[in-house]
């Protein structure tokens, strides 16, 4: 497999929890009603629900690819993905919507961690930090036209076929895998799948001040990036009225997402992650700031709102993949149990965050703005504690 293809194909992996969320989101309005919701944002439920299942998913997928391979783990998560998805297809009420999405979630917790264990297997250091920074473009380029590919599902045939999209995606990627990966971790270098291993890493995890400091840190920016996605559909359509044009915005700010993503990959060998993080994250607090101080004198208008998404998720691009890499870089000797453990911690931050800040939704862009307001300082403080410098796992 070249360079290009594995880029690819691991882009693709990770891209699977983008798909499963964006190209939804032009149907949460048909959701609402069509599952005869009280409110719009018991829709947002839709989307963390997801998350959810996800976090328990990497507790147990983590541990699974490290005793039994990469291969047979990502198998396993898709068949649960397929599953989750035939469930949501068929759903009747929002219950069986929301079993149906933890399911779906907890599949995806496969792809997502064998995608960045196998990197780690590969890969370290600021080398690690470059190939995930690739891989992010492609990742972020999925929200970029999920959200239109959506749209056109449902213009065509209804929303529950963006279910049937899934399993079709699901099945495609696990045929490709199948013919084309070849398994990255040496049976040498396995770890029994058992109690004692795990809580050993995960005590190596809570003892890396690196590793856990930069987990905290993805859980706090991904909590208020999934109070975005929550309110993302009503903060268009309903707030500025933009209709089928919301796939559009959308996918804008996604491309602007993996522009710094693209640009991060050339620069990161250079300037270092801790120092672009570090920065990228300033950049948060004093935007964000000065969008309070606007919000407070005018009402908002939808160009300086996607003026200051942009400069979010420029910010965005420079960061998910750089602390990933720092927070995965000490954890190399334990790949997958490491990837699990860090993406359940930052994952249940980011639900409650993520979903406390959606349920906050007003009708206006304050509790949104405040929340990266606050998150972005409480990170600024963590990353002042995080070395600059990679320490040996168990001795930070």
């Amino acid at each position: 497999m070249s360079s290009a293809e594995f880029v690819a194909l691991l882009a693709l992996l990770m891209s699977i929890v983008a798909l499963s969320i964006d190209a939804l989101l032009p149907a949460l309005g048909l959701l609402h009603v069509d599952l005869k919701l009280t409110t719009q944002n018991q829709a947002q439920y839709i989307i963390s629900s997801l998350f959810l299942g996800m976090a328990f998913g990497q507790l147990i997928f983590g541990p699974l690819s490290d005793a039994f391979g990469r291969k047979r783990t990502l198998y396993l998560g898709f068949f649960f993905f397929f599953a989750g998805s035939a469930l949501c297809l068929f759903s009747e009420t929002l219950t069986q919507m929301l079993v149906g999405r933890v399911i779906q979630g907890f599949g995806v917790a496969g792809p997502y961690v064998c995608a960045v264990s196998i990197v780690r297997d590969k890969y370290s250091g600021r080398q690690m930090a470059k190939v995930m920074s690739l891989i992010m473009i492609i990742f972020f380029m999925v929200p970029a036209i999920a959200p239109s590919l959506g749209q056109l599902v449902v213009n065509v045939s209804g929303w529950r076929q963006i279910f049937t999209l899934y399993m079709v995606y699901a099945l495609l990627l696990t045929a490709w895998l199948f013919l084309r990966l070849e398994e990255t971790l040496a049976p040498e270098k396995r770890v029994p799948f058992t109690p004692a291993d795990f809580a050993r890493g995960f005590k190596e995890v809570l003892h890396n001040r690196t590793t856990l400091y930069c987990t905290f840190c993805i859980g706090l920016f991904f909590g208020g990036f999934i109070g975005y996605l929550n309110s993302s559909q009503q903060i268009f359509q309903v707030q500025f009225g933009t209709g089928k044009m919301f796939a559009v915005y959308f996918g804008m700010l996604a491309l602007i997402l993996g522009s710094a993503s693209l640009i991060n990959s050339r620069v990161v060998e250079k300037f270092g992650m801790h120092h672009i993080c570090s920065r990228a994250t300033l950049a948060i607090v004093v935007a964000s700031a000065v969008f309070l101080g606007v919000h407070a004198v005018m009402a908002i208008p939808l160009w300086i709102f996607l003026i200051y998404a942009s400069v979010l998720f420029f910010c965005f691009g420079f960061m998910f993949g750089n602390l990933n890499a720092m927070a995965m870089e000490p954890m190399g000797h334990l790949a997958g149990i490491a990837a699990a453990i860090i993406g359940m911690v930052s994952s249940m931050m980011s639900i409650s965050i993520g979903t406390f800040i959606g349920q906050l939704y007003d009708n206006t862009l304050v509790p949104l703005a405040s929340g990266f307001l606050l998150l972005g300082l409480l990170s600024l403080y963590l990353m002042g504690s995080v070395p600059k410098r990679t320490p040996v796992a168990g001795l930070a």
